[in-house]
């Protein structure tokens, strides 16, 4: 046994990948020779301390701490007994202070009883193509607006959240006129870097066709019809919602393509879903597109959001739903306070019970003031 366990470690430490292995109480009791080699932490620095002792100190993408329990991968790993089914990307510190990327997967060691025991970590270096990742982030985020409209009528603030390091939704806002602003909030299918990449096209197309935001449905239609011709055999396609906010008249006029419908919350609590539902863009040629127009009250908050917001499923595969994304904004006495787009992520991955969020997310949120 003591022969088949030291050729186990030996063929671990041929891998690229860093192997470290965590009793039950996160103590380490093995660190492989890669993963000395990724963080510059050798074994004798790390047997038999806590994980959670500032070693590799993981943050995520967006800089949130990890090292601790309620999101750390590995400590979620030998609590729920599930394996990582896709590798994250979280940011380890090394010895000399380094941060470098590494994508991890995490899993639970059972005893012959079926009892948990401990849990093993894997990363893998990807400093290489975070190169190039990162720059595309850079690009996705140039092409998403930092300066939205000002109306003393009417306040925006937006929130977007990647799964990756890039994602696949897209928004616009851009003034018509004095009273009048247009919108665009699109879900490309999946996420990542190919989702990202089909959502570029959505910044040329709104650019080509914003002038059509007049009409909703028309602006929807020009859409679908280049999306058919762009995707061509590629079986893909984007949600989205469109439509134009008039704050002298207090009316919003929209086009639902597949995606969530909004939200009009109006200061007692009361929720619309006002519905215009349509097919999702890119799908088919020659879609009729219909639009719906809703009159606001001062203080209605209108919500906007890919259905990243609400589709996202538990431990127990129960799904939040809408009523379940209310509810959650409910808690936080919103629209009386006003919406941390922190404090909503913090609760909805208390809800997930997952270290990060299963999808891209993008909220557009439109207070009219009257």
């Amino acid at each position: 046994m003591n022969d088949l366990l030291i050729t186990a470690e030996k063929i671990i430490d041929c891998l690229n990948d860093g192997v470290y292995v965590c009793d039950r109480d996160r103590r380490i009791v093995f660190w492989s020779k890669s993963a000395e080699h990724i963080t510059g932490w050798r074994s004798e620095d790390v047997l038999g301390r806590a994980c959670l002792e500032d070693i590799l100190n993981h943050v995520d993408k967006d800089g949130h701490r990890l090292c601790g329990e309620e999101y750390c991968p590995l400590h979620r790993a030998m609590i729920t007994g599930v394996t990582t089914n896709v590798p994250i990307i979280v940011f380890a510190l090394c010895k000399d202070g380094r941060r470098v990327p590494t994508q991890v997967t995490t899993a639970p060691i059972h005893n012959e009883a079926g009892e948990i025991i401990g849990g093993v970590e894997t990363f893998r270096d990807v400093s290489p193509i975070m190169v190039d990742l990162e720059r595309a982030q850079k690009i996705q985020r140039q092409t998403l607006q930092d300066a939205l409209p000002e109306d003393p009528r009417l306040r925006f603030s937006t929130f977007f959240m990647s799964y990756d390091i890039v994602g696949g939704d897209y928004y616009a806002i851009q003034a018509i006129d004095a009273d009048r602003y247009r919108f665009l909030l699109a879900d490309m299918e999946g996420h990542g870097v190919a989702a990202a990449l089909y959502a570029m096209h959505l910044t040329i197309l709104w650019n080509r066709h914003f002038q059509l935001l007049k009409s909703p449905a028309n602006f929807a239609a020009a859409i679908n019809e280049d999306l058919v011709k762009i995707f061509g055999s590629v079986v893909t396609f984007a949600t989205a919602m469109c439509g134009v906010i008039d704050a002298s008249a207090g009316t919003m006029c929209f086009t639902g393509a597949g995606g969530p419908t909004p939200l009009i919350i109006h200061e007692n609590w009361a929720v619309d879903e006002p519905k215009s539902t349509g097919p999702p863009l890119g799908v088919m040629e020659d879609i009729p597109y219909k639009e719906k127009t809703v009159k606001l009250e001062a203080g209605d908050s209108i919500l906007l959001f890919s259905d990243g917001a609400t589709e996202i499923q538990n431990a127990q595969n129960e799904w939040l739903g809408v009523e379940g994304f209310t509810q959650i904004l409910k808690s936080l006495d919103y629209p009386k306070a006003p919406l941390s787009m922190r404090t909503l992520e913090e609760n909805l991955l208390k809800f997930s019970n997952d270290i990060r969020l299963q999808d891209d997310i993008t909220v557009i949120e439109a207070r009219y003031l009257g």
